[in-house]
């Protein structure tokens, strides 16, 4: 076989593989734009995004590190780009109806429960890396994946957490 058509059989199956991985982990994709976008378009260009940045890199992924690890770390630091690059967008545009939002949320709690709406609502405000920090958590990853994730220590990550918690306790009594 030459090397040309070695070259071409290895990207063919590291595609295989990507397509593999991604359907598996599509989950963590789709959390992450759901967290960073509200907006039923919004969240489908920055699923979309997350996979393009995903591809690029893949060709640098470490098949001995955990898959779920590595595309969450792509997927927030893609959403947190998109996030700035809406903000840029939304600077120059003229919002039709404010009450679209609202609507995005109650399309999150069907069920109408005032407490999962409150939470959307806060989740809504926080900054980036704390609304990574509260994805994460609520996925059950461990202190340890969370500071690998996000580059920060795992002492930070228990201190930002523990603040994360106590700050929503305290909004959402405010909300009961």
């Amino acid at each position: 076989m030459s090397a040309q058509a070695t070259t071409m059989a290895d990207a063919k199956s590291g595609a295989v593989v990507f397509q593999e991985l991604i359907e598996r982990h599509r989950g963590i994709v789709f959390k992450v734009a759901n967290v960073y976008a509200r907006q039923a378009e919004d969240r489908a260009d920055l699923a979309q995004e997350i996979v393009a940045q995903c591809w690029r890199a893949f060709a640098g992924y470490d098949p001995q590190r955990p898959f779920p690890t590595w595309l969450y770390r792509i997927a927030l630091n893609v959403a947190i780009s998109f996030g700035r690059g809406a903000q840029l967008r939304d600077s120059h545009a003229l919002a039709l109806d404010e009450d679209l939002h609202d609507v995005a949320i109650e399309e999150a709690a069907p069920d109408g429960d005032e407490r999962i709406r409150a939470l959307y609502h806060l989740i809504d405000r926080l900054d980036p890396l704390n609304r990574a920090l509260l994805l994460l958590y609520l996925d059950e990853r461990n202190y340890r994946d969370i500071a690998e994730i996000l580059g920060i220590t795992e002492t930070n990550v228990a201190t930002k957490i523990a603040r994360l918690k106590q700050r929503l306790r305290e909004d959402l009594a405010d909300h009961a």
